[in-house]
């Protein structure tokens, strides 16, 4: 993109082109009439003006609009007055014209004050400040309009000092009023005397320039108030942080003080699930006529045991033949227990359950502080890597019907930034993917009679596998992609599931209930026949997050990326929402490139120091990257293709999408 890497003040040509090109359309100018308080409709400009190229705030928009409006109505009037240097005051009035023409003129003094004053007085939204234009392109009035037109400014002064031949004027406060002198004093009739003997192009070409000097000093004012502004915030929003820490501090203390029971999976009655790094707080309280103080805290292991769970995860799984939150419960496999059966039985025979969940640092975990943990996950690229260790991903799917879904997520890997990707499919696919790509690896195994073996002999040198992408729903490749799902478990391998993957999920849930590095990405037909499996009852859809996150809860705090207008991400404990633009377009294999960019994510997530993730879980970090980067490819693929783009275009863009979300 032609992007200006500063917050300068100037403009090019180019670019102020550009701006009243999207200023002067019709629905843009039926906008402005139409609404007094017009902050949506710069914020339009600006957006459109971002996908020409060029990175430009709304105020600086809103500003730059009305600086040439001003410009544009003196020249007019000088143009009136016969004045040969109408067309110095304004470089665009063949734009303007075209735009404002058939207005009826505004008065340029009511221009002058507005800008003065400031934008807030439009909107209220005014933010940043802009900077003064280039010399050629400002408009100051003329000595004449000077004087017929008081002029107040209501910042703090600064003196202007007006220099007329070799005989110094009185300095001009911007803080004061100028109005035509009617005073007799000698000094001042010989100073007009002066200047009517100085030529009208000299004198106005001296007062352009030191009114613009003036206005240059506003508007660096302007700026410096601005980064105080800038500044306060950023201390609030530390204090804000302080606070959530010491809350989490207190809720530790009174778990490991308040003798409530268990350690691990909560006590009886107690409040399940308090987050003090993620800001999350789940409350689960519960009342027995055998407890008369039912009620302990539990730390959820979301701060610093998310380290332990990296190192010690493989040992618990061999220690533990059945996943979290089935205590004393045993199921057949296929069969799904309701949510009350995932909390620890001691003896409760009939405990009503309430559940209830809320946020405490929503503010703290904004979309820009969760990028900045995921680009704290992204390895940095070096000359002393080796190949494969930035990722080496393996894709579970595709057969004769479907071959697009594997390739969509295989090369979306590894053009991510995963070195190698490997594509177990069935021998029919085999051909058609390997036409695709020359950079797959592709395993035409997924249908033979040994299957598990031939595939388990590449588990260990892959890091995370994506099962689903054109898998299909034959049985004989469903019972295969289990089978290599529990292997890979045994190994502690992030694995992601999707597509048919989620079939195979609802209908035996076990196979990847519990596991702690397993990612789910459904989308809302795929999650409602999760949920309905889950739960043994229908979907309430007024509720997505609380849905998304008793989905997470049932499967053992799964990660569950619920894909839709705006993508939720949970592990049970926090949500997080993904709401970085994207388009109006849905086309097919778009799930495909999220998943595929998640299996690289998901392994540098987990492969990045401890410290890296800021205590949020590593799935939640790695599957917030994915989202974000799919929807930006998706924007900007229809920017450039409109209706008719494809999966194929987002990916062509996910090298640029990337640059633009994680490396600016």
């Amino acid at each position: 993109m032609l992007v200006n890497p500063t917050r300068g003040f100037l403009w090019s040509d180019a670019e102020t082109r550009a701006l009243l090109t999207i200023w002067g359309e019709q629905d843009v100018q039926t906008a402005l009439d139409g609404n007094f308080r017009n902050s949506h409709v710069y914020r339009d400009v600006a957006s459109r003006l971002g996908d020409m190229g060029y990175d430009r705030t709304p105020d600086q928009c809103r500003i730059r609009v009305k600086s040439l409006k001003r410009q544009y109505y003196q020249a007019k009037d000088a143009f009136k007055k016969n004045n040969g240097q109408y067309r110095k005051l304004c470089k665009f009035f063949e734009e303007m014209e075209r735009i404002l023409g058939n207005r009826p003129t505004v008065d340029p003094q009511d221009m002058i004050d507005s800008v003065a004053v400031g934008d807030e007085m439009m909107d209220g939204t005014e933010e940043e400040g802009e900077g003064t234009e280039q010399s050629s392109d400002s408009y100051m009035p003329t000595a004449t309009e000077y004087a017929e037109h008081p002029v107040k400014i209501e910042y703090p002064s600064y003196t202007i000092p007006v220099t007329v031949g070799s005989v110094p004027v009185k300095p001009i406060n911007s803080q004061t009023r100028v109005t035509p002198s009617t005073s007799s004093c000698r000094p001042c009739r010989r100073g007009r005397k002066r200047v009517a003997s100085l030529p009208l192009d000299k004198l106005l070409e001296r007062f352009l320039e030191q009114s613009a000097e003036a206005e240059e000093n506003f508007y660096k004012m302007e700026e410096q108030r601005l980064q105080q502004e800038e500044r306060r915030r950023e201390a609030e929003h530390a204090r804000e942080l302080h606070m959530l820490h010491m809350l989490g501090q207190i809720f530790g203390n009174i778990s490991s003080g308040g003798g409530g029971g268990g350690g691990g999976g909560g006590g009886v009655g107690g409040r399940g699930g308090v987050s003090t790094a993620s800001g999350n707080v789940s409350a689960t309280p519960m009342q027995s006529a055998s407890s008369p103080t039912p009620m302990s805290v539990h730390v959820a292991p979301t701060s610093s045991s998310w380290s332990q769970v990296r190192s010690q995860h493989s040992r618990q799984q061999k220690q533990q033949q059945k996943p979290p939150y089935h205590h004393h419960h045993h199921h057949q496999p296929g069969t799904v227990s309701p949510l009350s059966h995932h909390l620890p039985d001691h003896g409760l025979e009939s405990v009503p359950v309430i559940e209830r969940s809320f946020s405490l640092g929503s503010s703290a975990h904004s979309m820009e502080n969760t990028l900045q943990l995921v680009k704290n996950i992204i390895p940095p690229l070096t000359s002393k890597k080796h190949k494969g260790q930035d990722g080496r991903v393996g894709i579970i799917g595709g057969c004769q019907e479907y071959t697009g879904a594997p390739y969509f997520a295989a090369i979306s890997a590894l053009k991510v930034g995963a070195d190698l990707s490997h594509v177990f499919c069935t021998k029919d696919a085999a051909t058609v993917i390997k036409s695709y790509s020359p950079e797959l690896i592709v395993h035409p195994v997924l249908d033979s009679p040994n299957a598990v073996e031939e595939i388990e002999k590449w588990l260990p040198r892959l890091h995370t596998l994506v099962v689903g992408p054109g898998l299909g729903r034959e049985d004989v490749l469903l019972k295969t992609a289990k089978e290599v799902i529990e292997k890979s478990k045994t190994r502690d391998i992030p694995i992601v599931i999707d597509a048919d993957g989620l079939w195979l999920v609802a209908k035996q849930p076990s196979v990847i209930q519990g596991y702690q590095k397993g990612i789910l990405t459904p989308n809302f037909m795929e999650f409602s026949r999760l949920y309905e499996a889950m739960h043994q009852e229908p979907l309430d859809s007024t509720d997505h997050h609380r849905n998304a996150q008793q989905l997470s809860i049932a499967m053992g705090n799964l990660t569950v990326v619920l894909k839709g207008e705006e993508d939720l991400i949970t592990d049970g404990n926090m949500v997080l929402t993904c709401s970085q633009e994207g388009s109006g377009r849905r086309c097919g294999g778009q799930g495909d490139l999220l998943s595929g960019s998640l299996g690289a994510f998901a392994h540098w997530a987990f492969n990045a120091p401890a410290d890296a993730t800021k205590s949020v879980n590593p799935t939640l970090v790695a599957a917030f990257g994915a989202t974000s980067l799919t929807r930006q490819c998706n924007r900007q693929a229809f920017h450039k293709h409109g209706r008719s783009t494809t999966t194929s275009d987002m990916i062509q863009e996910i090298s640029a999408a990337f640059k633009k979300l994680f490396e600016s």
